[in-house]
């Protein structure tokens, strides 16, 4: 029996996305469909190219193809995406932008922004277009952490008004305070001239089209995230805690925060730094010098999905402190960690903007 493109697309009904429970068919996910004697070639668009599942749904095409038209079927299946996203990407405040992720930590010295800036890397390493705020007002790192320490955002004019240009490096798009005070002197800022200056990152600055912006908070709970909640339209919260208990006490606090009714931001999950320490030396080795999993039960406990473990690395901290983020590497375990761990947020936001959509179409 010869295959015909009608064929095809009656077996990918057959295949569901394993996040999004419904068959690509009906989520518009197959395009260009071609059938040529015994050969069949479509492209399979994901919500994500940092897609966790891409291998299993390729493979669960081919399967469907050949249980259901021919076994003998020459089956190629193109991979591509296109991001999705609930926010208007046309509105004024941040034109372009199709999801936010804030990475958020219940008290310092947990790793937060050397999470916030590894993620970037890595989700810009799987094909993603993607920028990053350093929001820790009163301590920015991320222009150590990417070398740009003497650069400043060059600026336009658009219809009058004067937008900021983000710093570039390593293809993501970059704005810090940092840029604009005297790294020698301590910043002296009350929260409201903090909160205003940080609105300011977000409203005045022209980012262009970006799958993700990247937000690094300040640890802790207080006046920025407020600011934050209430005035940027926040896709999801990732928070960054390490195993031991006195780290979880702060997470929780963290969890509770941004659950109240006076904040309400979605919370992707959370992430756990420092999980173990691993020897240059002996890389298969694990020790886990900080307590084992504690982010994980912590995340079962507030049922909220495990985003992901890094282990402790000294490769890490000395990556960081000479500009060149460890996620750069190619095929080392830290760099394959912050792979798995974009996947991860990459995965928990198409599926929240997929159960969104569907409740806003209802």
């Amino acid at each position: 029996m010869a295959i015909t493109k009608e064929a095809v697309i009656e077996a990918l009904k057959h295949v569901d996305d394993p996040d999004l429970h419904k068959d690509l068919v009906s989520l518009n996910m197959i395009e260009d469909v071609q059938v040529d004697g015994n050969k069949v070639k479509f492209t399979l668009v994901l919500t994500t190219p940092a897609c966790p599942m891409k291998g299993k749904m390729k493979q669960d095409c081919i399967d469907a193809i050949h249980q259901m038209i021919d076994k003998d079927a020459d089956v190629e299946v193109v991979l591509t995406s296109k991001v999705t996203s609930v926010r208007k990407v046309d509105a004024e405040q941040l034109k372009g932008v199709k999801n936010i992720i804030a990475i958020a930590s219940g008290k310092g010295g947990v790793g937060k922004s050397t999470v916030a800036a590894n993620l970037a890397i890595a989700l810009h390493k799987a094909g993603a277009k993607v920028g990053l705020i350093d929001a820790d007002i009163y301590g920015p790192s991320i222009p150590i952490m990417f070398d740009v320490v003497n650069e400043h955002p060059k600026v336009e004019e658009v219809n009058g008004k004067t937008h900021l240009l983000p710093v570039e490096k390593y293809g993501i798009k970059l704005l810090s305070i940092g840029f604009f005070v005297d790294p020698e002197k301590a910043l002296v800022w009350r929260g409201p001239m903090a909160s205003n200056a940080l609105l300011q990152l977000f409203n005045d600055s022209e980012w262009g089209e970006l799958d993700y912006l990247v937000i690094d908070l300040p640890p802790g709970t207080g006046d920025i995230h407020l600011t934050l909640a209430q005035s940027i339209p926040v896709t999801g919260i990732a928070i960054v805690t390490t195993p031991q208990e006195v780290a979880l006490a702060d997470a929780r606090k963290a969890l509770s925060m941004f659950n109240t009714e006076q904040i309400r931001v979605p919370i992707l999950g959370l992430i756990e730094n420092m999980s173990y320490f691993t020897p240059a030396e002996l890389p298969e080795n694990k020790y886990y010098i900080f307590g084992k999993e504690g982010g994980r039960r912590l995340a079962a406990e507030s049922r909220v999905a495990f985003l992901g473990e890094i282990p402790l690395v000294q490769s890490v901290c000395e990556s960081g402190d000479k500009g060149s983020p460890i996620a750069l590497e190619e095929d080392s375990p830290i760099s394959k960690a912050f792979a798995m761990l974009a996947e991860s947020i990459s995965q928990q936001i198409a599926i929240r903007n997929a159960v969104q959509e569907a409740m806003t179409g209802m």
